[in-house]
């Protein structure tokens, strides 16, 4: 290439990373905003979108989970538009270096869902079936999640309604709890009604998760490409900025 169009096209791939960061730092800082609202006005932003959100929210503490993404892509948006408007090697270095972590630890994630996941399960198994013996119906934060998970989800405890036997709630109530329960009896006494109650939450929920894996791994790819994209052009604005 001339000088002229290789200056040309250095500046149009500068003018895109600038917008194109410049977008990722907005929708960011629109992502932390709305996770300080809810932690500081839940109830409001509750009100505003109404009960659907307020069954999420139990489910996942939105809240931080915005927070700490509307972080990252403050931090990445900064870096990447500052790096290309200000033509700084250091900052740019400091893009590519940021997105090269996250996309080293999707990938991680990947592999480690992929081959652990009946090791998530005992951890899970082990962990979370004394939780519900000891706290459901005890901790009323614990208890609501619960219920709320195996009522949407249509599930009974984390293995199946076996978690709660000889739990703190059986022995207060003599029964399971209502989720787990088809006309007041367990489903066990009626499998053909109802026998995807007798299902733990862990097994629906990665059916749930296998049923949707097309849609979860095009999204994953596409991300993944972006991030790629990125670096190689974080990495030829360095390149193009060391030969002048």
């Amino acid at each position: 290439l001339s000088p002229g169009a290789r200056m040309g096209c250095f500046t149009f791939i500068k003018v895109m990373m600038i917008l194109f960061n410049l977008a990722i730092f907005l929708g960011g800082g629109a992502l932390l905003g709305v996770g300080i609202w809810v932690t500081v006005d839940g109830k409001s932003f509750l009100d505003i979108f109404g009960t659907l959100s307020s069954s999420v929210l139990q489910v996942v503490n939105v809240s931080y989970f915005l927070i700490v993404i509307g972080s990252i892509l403050l931090v990445i948006g900064f870096l990447g538009c500052c790096g290309a408007q200000k033509e700084s090697k250091c900052l740019l270095m400091m893009f590519f270096s940021v997105v090269l972590i996250i996309f080293i630890a999707e990938i991680a994630a990947a592999v480690v869902a992929l081959v652990y996941t009946g090791l998530a399960e005992t951890l899970l198994t082990a962990v979370v079936t004394p939780l519900l013996k000891e706290k459901y119906g005890v901790d009323s934060s614990l208890t609501h999640i619960w219920n709320v998970t195996m009522n949407e989800v249509h599930c009974c405890g984390l293995n199946n309604y076996t978690d709660f036997t000889n739990s703190y709630w059986y022995q207060e109530h003599g029964t399971y709890p209502e989720p787990c329960l088809v006309g007041g009896l367990l489903p066990l006494a009626h499998p053909h009604l109802c026998g995807c109650l007798l299902q733990g939450c862990f097994d629906q929920i990665l059916e749930e998760i296998k049923t949707n894996a097309g849609v979860v791994g095009g999204v994953a790819a596409g991300i993944a490409a972006l991030e790629i994209a990125a670096m190689a052009v974080s990495m030829y604005l360095y390149c193009e900025l060391d030969q002048k």
